[in-house]
């Protein structure tokens, strides 16, 4: 049995107290994608997923956390992926009440997004939507062939509200590290050690700061064969955390 297989059978035979997880998409993502990524790691352990589709343009981050709020009758597994992440971790920081755990997939900065490379390509993207249309900008993305699928799909889908998604991701700080510090629940913190737009010292920043966290790696390549290999590894790191009980948090 692996590593994994071990810790999904304990984490069953635990008394389980969380059954819903709420998680966000990345910048000018979509619901389909995340699914993909935690559907089936969150169904090993009987946690219902509930992926909040978004509202393209300015007003998209209000959106997630009006989900948040909506879907949050019980406490629940906050988190998401990139800006999603973000957006999970200030949400659990106004409501610790109502947040039971985070899964924190591909975290691109904290604080001010300044030059932060994921901050960077959402500010380049929504000039170029704008200038060229998305089929100019999706044929010049140097990206795997994956990568630029699930943009392609996501990016039409968001409509004229593109751009300004975008731009609301590029520009929404996330929390401070001494934000961070102030979370108690436990967190799984998962990135991909190749990817140059999540930096991996990003993700070692938020796990060496909650104190209740762990952080799981997994590749690029991986993501583009399996898609739940992210959410795999944000699961893990979770239930390495402490998961499923907020009693049982490790030291």
């Amino acid at each position: 049995m692996s590593v994994h297989q071990r810790e999904v059978a304990v984490g069953r035979s635990r008394p389980d107290t969380i059954q819903t997880a709420v998680l966000l998409p990345g910048t000018a993502s979509d619901e389909v994608f995340v699914r993909s990524v935690f559907e089936g790691p969150l169904r090993a352990l009987g946690i219902r997923l509930v992926a909040p589709p978004p509202q393209p343009g300015k007003a998209l981050a209000e959106a997630y956390m009006q989900a948040l709020d909506a879907a949050a009758a019980e406490p629940v597994l906050a988190g998401g992926i990139s800006l999603g992440a973000h957006l999970a971790a200030e949400w659990a920081l106004r409501n610790p009440e109502r947040c039971a755990g985070l899964l924190l997939a591909l975290p691109a900065w904290n604080g001010s997004p300044a030059d932060a490379p994921a901050a960077v390509s959402a500010r380049v993207s929504a000039q170029a939507v704008r200038e060229h249309g998305v089929d100019v900008t999706l044929a010049a993305v140097d990206a795997d062939s994956w990568l630029v699928t699930e943009l392609d799909r996501a990016w039409r889908r968001a409509g004229p509200g593109l751009a300004d998604s975008l731009d609301v991701a590029a520009t929404r700080p996330a929390p401070e590290l001494a934000d961070l510090a102030r979370l108690s629940v436990p967190a799984g913190i998962a990135t991909c050690s190749d990817d140059p737009v999540h930096p991996i010292e990003v993700a070692d920043r938020w796990a060496s700061t909650i104190p209740h966290a762990r952080l799981c790696t997994t590749t690029l390549r991986a993501l583009g064969e399996d898609r739940e290999s992210l959410g795999r590894a944000a699961v893990l790191a979770w239930l390495r955390a402490g998961g499923f009980t907020r009693s049982e948090q490790s030291p």
